[in-house]
């Protein structure tokens, strides 16, 4: 079973949303399992101290490596499990990556507070960090619901239908295309016709069009590194004139 196991200063956050809607159904159904383990317990004086002053000098505080090397050595998870370490610095979240989590037996999570953990706890447990944007949070708790959630959802019997996931943005290194449904009109807007054809060859093409377009012009990155599809043509901007 899939399972993920939190390292936190502040377990009583999970499961938070992670107890709602999709994934608190599955959780309750025993589909996956969260564990949140809270990092004081590691700490060994009686004021369960778990930081300290910033070696050189500099604001706040940093997570001491021998408190946090403990604590992640407690939680004892097989060597198959992924050590992730959720931080501003880390490599892009990608689907891919998110798909690669949720095939696997399910990752201990680190969440840091602060200034950040000491370097040498990162290198010494071979910590994979990782960052769901380019900003940063008071902590890594939320970011780490944001993972769960991502793989969640991808494991078996937890979404109605397998199909619902296969043609989500990223799913083919694309945006998703516009959705629509009832009423027909709103506000003046009609649903575009090919949708309502019951033509299964022409939406698919609509949709698949409508995806490139927006993949490029909205995010031009992802396009850049979109393998170009044998025999066909690049899609047109439809915001050029």
């Amino acid at each position: 079973m899939w399972r993920a196991t939190i390292l936190t200063l502040f377990p009583d956050m999970f499961p938070g949303p992670l107890g709602a809607s999709l994934a608190g159904k599955a959780l309750t159904s025993g589909l996956w399992q969260l564990e949140a383990r809270d990092i004081r317990d590691a700490a060994t004086d009686k004021h369960r101290s778990v930081d300290d002053t910033p070696a050189g000098g500099g604001p706040g505080m940093v997570l001491r490596a021998d408190v946090l090397a403990a604590a992640i050595d407690a939680a004892n998870i097989s060597a198959d499990r992924p050590r992730l370490l959720m931080s501003p610095r880390g490599a892009p979240l990608t689907q891919a990556r998110v798909a690669e989590l949720a095939a696997g037996p399910g990752p201990l999570i680190i969440c840091g507070r602060f200034e950040g953990i000491d370097q040498r706890v990162i290198d010494a447990r071979q910590l994979e960090e990782i960052s769901i944007g380019d900003y940063v949070l008071s902590g890594g708790e939320i970011a780490a619901m944001a993972l769960i959630d991502a793989c969640v959802r991808l494991l078996p019997g937890v979404m109605g239908k397998l199909a619902s996931g296969e043609d989500e943005s990223f799913s083919a290194g694309l945006l998703e295309y516009p959705q629509y449904t009832r009423p027909q009109a709103f506000e003046g807007r009609l649903i575009p016709d090919v949708l309502t054809s019951g033509d299964h060859a022409k939406v698919a093409l609509w949709r698949r069009e409508q995806a490139e377009n927006l993949t490029k012009t909205r995010r031009p990155d992802l396009w850049a590194r979109k393998p170009a599809t044998p025999g066909r043509k690049p899609p047109k901007n439809t915001t050029d004139g």
